[in-house]
């Protein structure tokens, strides 16, 4: 007996239905639950549109989601105005819209699970290089966990909307720091902060101090702004870069803590840092 596909169809009833008893529940959503992760059809096009009236700056009621869907030719294929009704019947209120769309959003993630791993098998079978198969199956997974990334392409409509709303946080919170800072006051107050995304390249020639800035960044930004800081180095090994933070936070010099010449006051800022 074959097994039907993960879906969870009245918490797909659920999401709509609640974004149409109260329009603005689509923000709650809207970031991490897409048309295709809905299993039903009809259920995929309704969202599409309320997505669409969302990008428009209208409220997504039964009467625009409805006139949308006519005006698209798709009013019939969903099932009519009577479809869209019985959705508002589904959900007494808008208040577990997001639990609702994790569902959703678990359900479609191990659909995509089941289909990869009917991929991984084939490969399996036809590649006969393991390395290879390995690779195109570590890849298939990546492509799942990545879902925020799984896009090549977005709409212009997409990115004004999503940094309009990123400018108005920026304009509301003008002269502070958006960014994790660094410690260094007068680039914050250049650069803002380290910015997310952002690559940036500490460039000068050998033994200028590079690793020192970065580190010092680094640790800035870990224990006086409380941010996680991962470290990787080509250069130095793990056992050399705690030593050069050590050094920093207490104080001590690093010839003196690569040859054990501490004093006992020194010793106390060592266990304190």
């Amino acid at each position: 007996m074959e097994k039907l596909l993960p879906q969870n169809i009245e918490a797909e009833a659920g999401v709509l239905g609640s974004i149409i008893i109260d329009p603005e529940a689509i923000v709650q959503v809207a970031d991490f639950l897409y048309a295709e992760d809905f299993y039903r059809d009809a259920h995929r096009t309704i969202y599409e549109t309320i997505l669409r009236l969302y990008e428009q700056h209208q409220p997504a009621d039964f009467i625009t989601i409805c006139d949308e869907l006519e005006r698209i030719n798709k009013l019939d294929d969903v099932g009519g105005p009577s479809y869209v009704t019985s959705l508002i019947n589904q959900v007494p209120t808008s208040g577990n819209v997001e639990y609702y769309g994790r569902i959703v959003e678990r359900t479609a993630i191990l659909r995509r699970l089941i289909h990869a791993a009917g991929e991984i098998a084939a490969v399996a079978y036809e590649e006969g290089d393991a390395n290879i198969a390995l690779d195109k199956a570590e890849q298939l997974i990546f492509s799942i966990s990545q879902r925020s990334a799984r896009a090549d392409f977005s709409a212009i409509s997409e990115l004004l909307t999503d940094y309009m709303n990123k400018l108005e946080q920026l304009h509301e919170r003008r002269g502070s720091i958006v960014g994790v800072p660094t410690g260094f006051s007068d680039l914050d107050r250049m650069t803002g902060g380290l910015q997310r995304s952002d690559l940036i390249i500490l460039a000068a020639r050998p033994a200028m101090g590079k690793t020192s800035l970065a580190l010092s960044l680094a640790h800035n930004s870990a224990l006086k702004h409380k941010q996680s800081v991962a470290v990787f180095s080509l250069e130095m090994s793990k056992e050399q870069l705690v030593q050069r933070l050590l050094s920093m936070d207490a104080g001590v010099d690093q010839q003196r803590l690569r040859t054990g010449w501490i004093e006992d006051d020194e010793w106390e800022r060592i266990i304190y840092s």
